[in-house]
C-alpha cells in the first residue's frame, strides 16, 4: 500500500517483497490448439521445444482448460545431458494460477531412448498423485526424443 506520493505506508520492518505470478493470453480460446490425444500435444511440445533436443533435457507444461484447449505452456526446467530438475510445487503453483483444469508433462531424453527412467515412473506417480489433490487432471507425460519417437504414459497405460 502507497501513499499519494508513492511511498510504502508499511513500516519498514513489516515491508515484504510481492510475489507475482502472471497468467496472459492475447487469444480467445477458441483459437488456442486442441490436444486430442499424445501425438497432437508431442507435436506441440515439438513446435515449441527449440533446437536443442539432442544436447540438454528439459521439462515443459501445457496447461488445458476442461475442453483440453491448450491455455499456455510452461518450461519448468533445463538441465544438462542426463537430467533435470522438475519441481512440483512451481508446476502446480503455475497451474493453479492459470486456472488449469488439465496439464501434460513432457521432457526429452537426449540419448534417443524412450524408455522411461526409474526417476521417470517416480515424478509421474507424484504428479499425479498431487494433481488429484488439487483437482488437475494429470492428462500424459511424454517422453520424446530428437528425432521421431515419444513415449506416451497414458497410451501404455502407465497412469
Amino acid at each position: 500500500m502507497k501513499n499519494l506520493n508513492g511511498e510504502s505506508q508499511i513500516p519498514p520492518l513489516l515491508q515484504v517483497a510481492e510475489v507475482k505470478v502472471k497468467y496472459q493470453s492475447n487469444l480467445p480460446i477458441d483459437n488456442h490448439p486442441k490436444i486430442n490425444n499424445s501425438s497432437d500435444a508431442e507435436k506441440l511440445f515439438r513446435i515449441n521445444w527449440g533446437d536443442d533436443m539432442e544436447l540438454v533435457e528439459e521439462f515443459n507444461v501445457l496447461f488445458l482448460n476442461r475442453a483440453n484447449y491448450v491455455k499456455g505452456i510452461l518450461r519448468l526446467s533445463r538441465g544438462g545431458l542426463t537430467g533435470t530438475v522438475a519441481d512440483p510445487r512451481i508446476l502446480f503453483a503455475t497451474a493453479l494460477k492459470g486456472l488449469a483444469v488439465g496439464i501434460i508433462a513432457g521432457h526429452n531424453h537426449p540419448s534417443g531412448s524412450c524408455k522411461p527412467s526409474t526417476q521417470d515412473i517416480e515424478l509421474t506417480r507424484k504428479l499425479k498423485e498431487i494433481g488429484k489433490f488439487h483437482d488437475i487432471q494429470l492428462i500424459d507425460h511424454i517422453i520424446l526424443t530428437p528425432h521421431t519417437g515419444f513415449y506416451s504414459f497414458a497410451d501404455e497405460g502407465k497412469l
